[in-house]
């Protein structure tokens, strides 16, 4: 399955706008003081959110990634959405937001990957987007989640699937490539369950690459996430974004753009011919180490 048509007839660009620095007040990106206004209200980051969207589609981008935990980012984007039909939607459940828009909360999310949290977020989710959902992918799974044995639930995902949205899973974590490895085995009636990947790469963390080139070879679409390392590696935007959309297994390449010129910044990838030398890799237990160690801000 190639993802430039999600097998829903809608082209989409290579580069995906996702909402998680935009769609709540605080997050773990680097700079989001500079980046940000100090008015971080809901009617702030929901004019911040729409004039991204706004550039974004100018721009020839049709997939936007949102999630369950991103705060209001399902809700900001329902609001944009109107009659343009030819974007793309992918949605992630499997955390819950419990910050109460603040940023200095002791916790931001809650993950859990139960039938009851998959029931509740999706009709939360249908609420908000209803038949604009394409695709519907489980937030964060590593190799011990209950989301890749529950057959429970793989059944209930199915039922989605079998109402025309696409099911898919995210990864994170050291152990990214294992968390791959596994959910491409899953099957419910001897199907492939799991469509799309989306994952974690950058030069600071390539190890999910050759599994992500298995599930790639195996028909299944692959997202990348996090290519800016959550901004550590801002400032060098088109040549990292470029090196990951210049990966055989990458369908689409996620910006995760707080700002129009950030976002200027990522698309200008699509230019690149040789993205040049890059960061030398971290092995992956620093790198998630580090990005634990990310604040909130």
């Amino acid at each position: 399955m190639a993802f430039d048509r999600l097998d829903l007839g809608v082209p989409v660009h290579r580069i995906g706008l996702g909402l998680a620095a935009v769609g709540r007040p605080g997050y773990i990106n680097l700079g989001r003081g500079r980046d940000l206004p100090e008015d971080r209200s809901v009617e702030a980051l929901r004019a911040r959110s729409h004039e991204l969207l706004d550039a974004a589609y100018a721009a020839g981008v049709r997939y936007v990634d949102v999630a369950r935990s991103y705060g209001l980012a399902e809700e900001f984007l329902a609001g944009w959405l109107g009659d343009r039909r030819d974007v793309v939607v992918g949605s992630k459940w499997g955390y819950t937001y419990t910050a109460g828009w603040r940023i200095d909360a002791p916790v931001h999310e809650a993950k859990d990957h139960s039938v009851a949290t998959f029931d509740r977020q999706l009709a939360e989710t249908w609420e908000l987007l209803g038949d604009r959902l394409d695709l519907y992918q489980i937030h964060s799974v590593t190799p011990d989640s209950t989301a890749l044995t529950d057959r429970a639930l793989h059944r209930r995902l199915a039922d989605l699937a079998a109402r025309g949205v696409t099911v898919g899973l995210s990864t994170s974590g050291p152990r990214q490539a294992d968390a791959i490895r596994a959910a491409l085995r899953v099957e419910v009636g001897g199907e492939p369950l799991f469509r799309t990947v989306q994952a974690t790469w950058n030069p600071l963390e390539p190890s999910a690459g050759p599994a992500l080139a298995e599930a790639h070879a195996d028909g299944r679409t692959v997202i990348v996430k996090e290519s800016l390392a959550n901004g550590r590696l801002a400032g060098t935007d088109a040549a990292v974004i470029a090196a990951a959309l210049g990966q055989p297994w990458a369908g689409v390449v996620l910006s995760g753009a707080a700002t129009t010129a950030q976002l200027a910044a990522n698309l200008r990838a699509l230019d690149v011919r040789d993205p040049g030398p890059l960061p030398e890799a971290e092995t992956p237990e620093v790198y998630w180490r580090h990005r634990a160690g990310l604040a909130w801000s």
